[in-house]
């Protein structure tokens, strides 16, 4: 804002082009039989050449509805893109565990595990893990919160192949017919002609 750029004013003309072609867009949901919750967690990492700060993003589905995303800038910069994506993968896990208990206070309970994706091996493993290595003393706190949660039960981390991770279209730029492919699977459509 006091300083604008040419290259700036070219990105917000892109931003207001988009939002100009997706008015129209719209969140499907869907009645399924399943109230089981499941994540994606995905971090970009050090994609930000101004400061090198990763970007981190989760989805969560109830059943096959989407019910909650974010994607931001983390708040420190990573030196390892397990550290960026086991970052993702916390507050994924903060979130799910948010949406886990919140039945509990409709009177629905649900002892079910909820299966968090998560397209990096070194965080799938580390969350695993129960020693702690002094390689990774970085991610300590991250580490502490997501493995006693593996542990009790409450989540389970898996592995998804980067080509099938949802939280890309809120992490990275892609090209056009991949990006229209995630966000169909994302159930934001054009609304059904009345």
């Amino acid at each position: 804002m006091h300083a604008p750029t040419e290259s700036l004013w070219a990105v917000v003309k892109h931003i207001l082009r988009y939002l100009k072609g997706t008015s129209s867009f719209s969140l499907h949901l869907t009645r399924g039989s399943s109230l089981s919750l499941h994540g994606f967690t995905d971090a970009n990492w050090v994609r930000s050449f101004d400061d090198r700060k990763s970007t981190g993003g989760y989805i969560v589905f109830l059943g096959s509805t989407l019910i909650s995303w974010k994607s931001g800038k983390q708040h420190i910069v990573s030196y390892s893109s397990t550290k960026a994506e086991y970052n993702a993968l916390a507050d994924g896990t903060v979130k799910v565990l948010w949406l886990r208990y919140l039945p509990t206070y409709l009177c629905f309970s649900s002892s079910s595990v909820t299966t968090i994706w998560c397209d990096n091996l070194g965080a799938m493993y580390l969350s695993a893990n129960s020693i702690f290595h002094t390689r990774i003393k970085h991610v300590e706190i991250d580490y502490h919160f997501v493995r006693d949660r593996v542990v009790k039960n409450e989540i389970q981390i898996r592995f998804i192949s980067f080509k099938d991770q949802l939280v890309d279209v809120l992490t990275k730029p892609l090209l056009h017919f991949a990006f229209a492919s995630l966000r169909s699977k994302l159930h934001v459509v054009h609304p059904p002609s009345a």
